[in-house]
């Protein structure tokens, strides 16, 4: 059985087109979800598709990116469909169709890539940090106090204000009052 998967992000957008061609590739049936976001976490439409998936049947989209709005996120849930026996066919990609030992080929070489990709981008940020911190330049939020607030905190601190009224006195939270007055 071949099960059709319609989504548009915003209530003003129309499935109709989407539902149309998913008819005429021959869908027995179509799921929709209208003004659902492609990185929300509950799409009920997608969930009864999910949930009504046998084995041999073929899910069919109109593009990708109507499973999701991340390549991550559309391979978990090709991942789920294969899972229970079924395969994915894409209008728009025509190249990418899991029944097929060629279409299987194509989008498991997409996954590759988008996982190299992920590798890199996470390379390339931590080689960034690493670089920053080499520099002397502060990472995270920006501090509560300039050097010399901090300074004048912990001098208080050592004459034996309590962290409360150093807290209150220099209108940042205990926790915060505390750790600039431990830090060396």
């Amino acid at each position: 059985m071949q099960l059709g998967y319609a989504r548009v992000s915003t209530q003003d957008q129309h499935t109709q087109q989407q539902e149309s061609g998913l008819h005429e590739a021959g869908c027995d049936r179509v799921f929709v979800d209208h003004g659902v976001s492609g990185a929300a976490e509950v799409r009920p439409g997608l969930e009864r598709l999910l949930d009504q998936l046998r084995d041999g049947d073929v899910v069919v989209v109109t593009k990708l990116d109507r499973l999701g709005r991340s390549l991550p996120q559309v391979f978990e849930i090709v991942e789920t469909i294969e899972q229970r026996g079924a395969g994915l066919r894409s209008l728009a990609e025509s190249d990418i169709d899991t029944t097929s030992a060629a279409g299987k080929l194509v989008f498991r070489v997409f996954a590759v890539v988008a996982e190299f990709e992920r590798d890199r981008l996470r390379e390339r940020t931590l080689e960034g940090i690493a670089r920053a911190r080499a520099e002397g330049t502060h990472l995270g939020r920006p501090h509560s106090l300039d050097d010399n607030s901090i300074a004048h905190l912990r001098t208080l601190r050592q004459q034996g204000a309590s962290y409360g009224s150093l807290a209150k006195t220099f209108g940042i939270g205990r926790s915060t009052t505390r750790r600039y007055c431990q830090q060396h």
